[in-house]
């Protein structure tokens, strides 16, 4: 199979990971025109319901399986490599078939009882299938990221969002004459039929060298995981917690902030109108370069777990400084567009231009959210799971405490509970962070940050000046999106100037390399 190094694997998951991000709004975009605000409402009712299935279905396997793939292909235990993936199907396997029976059977007592809203039982029956083909896509996945091919799991992504804008339309207005519950059902179903041609890809890649053959003595090689399972579990079950935990976070976070408001003296729909600002248009702007994050995660796992198994700890030092440096250059452009332009972005996307004030105060510490993926994914790599996940419970419960004492103060309101989000990722990424430098003695390459600072405060500066500045009589749209592409253009130049960006990183990229040449 094909072998991706780190920077080319990682970025191959960063450009699927835009194209899927953009698709993705794209199909909100659709269905809300579709179907409504009650038609969208009935598909977020359900929607989250989807993603705590698919976390506890997937058992946090794609991270393990990533590791442990990574380690035995480091000495070419193909024998260790097949019976990781008999054990992780059959895990699957058995836990898809219990949480799609559990929710066949519980969807009309939560429409009923929890959603208040007995349309919400056609949307929660429609997801069901999806249960069985997320678990074998998983596992799929993990596999391919251990085995440093990106590009399957990759093209996977973007398939599964075109096959979904392809069918939500169509699904969504034939069912929309039976009622806005079918329509909302028809949208799930095409969720489904994405994931499952999607599922088909990576089937289709998976057989193509047939490296693996699974079928052959299935069960000999599943009586004799017993160790491989446990192995499995060891990184599955924290990586899990570490998910829930932050599950349970986000749905604990609307409950504080609206009774530290109540508190406050701030009124009930007031208070309701800026929560939404906040986590409804502030934080989607701020986290639009997520996928960078999640790229540097499941390219870094694999990396860094074939490094500590051969014991090359300079290898982890390189890979995780550079993993780093990515998520610098990265977060720093987009903290910069995001503190600049702020107010047109947010008039431009939502016609709010003074929730502009609440990136003002989390962009800056939002910038270090960049950094925390990679040393989650370090952690992991590491054997060290269970440490991120307990990262993650103190700073979940930081979070919960700050925003309720902060946000109850009448002086504070809305601004506590902003700054109580911006404490618990800055002290996450502070804990994982020491948590690395405990584990193997890592050192940060502080060259690298004082460039990096050096950079952010040249582009910032510049940035500022151009907006104050230049096309002042331009129309809204076409001034932001030039002065944006300005800037970018100065952060680029910028990078080169400062050697952010070697030959050694370029040469992996020939196309790019030989353009720059």
């Amino acid at each position: 199979m094909q072998r991706q190094s780190f920077l080319r694997g990682a970025f191959t998951l960063m450009f699927a990971g835009m194209i899927t991000k953009i698709l993705g709004f794209i199909n909100k975009i659709v269905l809300a025109r579709i179907v409504g605000d009650v038609g969208v409402g009935l598909y977020m009712m359900a929607y989250p319901t989807l993603l705590l299935t698919v976390t506890l279905t997937q058992l946090g396997l794609p991270v393990a399986i990533s590791k442990l793939v990574a380690e035995a292909a480091a000495y070419g235990d193909h024998k260790k490599i097949k019976r990781i993936l008999t054990v992780s199907f059959f895990v699957v396997g058995t836990l898809s078939i219990i949480f799609t029976i559990a929710l066949m059977i519980i969807a009309p007592f939560a429409a009923h009882l929890l959603f208040t809203d007995e349309r919400t039982l056609y949307p929660l029956l429609a997801i069901t299938p999806i249960i069985p083909i997320v678990g074998i896509a998983s596992v799929l996945r993990g596999y391919f990221q251990g085995m440093q091919n990106m590009k399957p799991y990759a093209y996977s992504q973007v398939i599964e969002q075109m096959v979904r804008i392809s069918l939500v339309a169509a699904l969504a207005q034939a069912l929309l004459p039976y009622g806005i519950e079918y329509a909302a059902g028809g949208a799930m179903i095409s969720g489904v039929i994405g994931e499952l041609i999607s599922l088909f890809y990576m089937l289709w890649s998976f057989k193509h060298k047939k490296q693996v053959r699974i079928r052959r003595n299935f069960w000999s090689y599943l009586n004799g995981g017993k160790d491989t399972f446990k192995q499995l579990m060891n990184i599955a079950l924290p990586t899990t917690g570490s998910r829930l935990i932050g599950s349970i976070s986000y749905f604990l976070e609307p409950i504080v902030v609206a009774q530290s408001l109540a508190l406050a003296g701030v009124a009930t729909s007031l208070a309701t109108s800026q929560y939404g600002e906040l986590v409804g248009y502030a934080f989607p702007v701020l986290g639009l370069a997520g996928f960078i994050t999640h790229a540097l995660h499941v390219s870094l796992v694999p990396t860094i777990s074939e490094a500590a198994a051969q014991n090359r700890l300079p290898t982890i030092f390189f890979r995780l400084n550079q993993a780093l440096k990515i998520a610098l250059i990265a977060g720093g452009f987009s903290t910069i567009i995001c503190l600049v332009f702020a107010r047109p972005i947010m008039e431009l996307m939502y016609h709010s231009p003074h929730s502009a004030v609440y990136i003002y105060v989390v962009a800056p510490f939002f910038f270090l959210l960049y950094f925390q993926s990679p040393l989650a994914a370090a952690l992991q790599a590491l054997d060290l799971a269970k440490a991120a996940m307990i990262n993650s419970l103190i700073g979940a419960v930081v979070k919960i405490a700050f925003v309720f004492v902060l946000a109850s103060r009448p002086e504070l309101g809305i601004m506590g509970a902003a700054l109580g989000f911006s404490a618990s990722i800055v002290l996450v990424t502070l804990l994982h962070f020491a948590t690395v430098v405990k584990a193997i003695q890592f050192k940060l390459n502080t060259i690298i940050f004082i460039k990096g600072g050096i950079l952010l405060v040249l582009t910032g500066l510049t940035a500022r000046f151009f907006n104050h500045s230049l096309l002042v009589d331009w129309a809204l749209l076409p001034r932001t999106l030039t002065l944006i592409l300005f800037v970018t253009l100065i952060y680029t130049i910028l990078l080169f100037v400062l050697r952010m960006i070697t030959k050694e990183e370029l040469s992996h990229f020939p196309i790019i390399n030989k353009w720059v040449a």
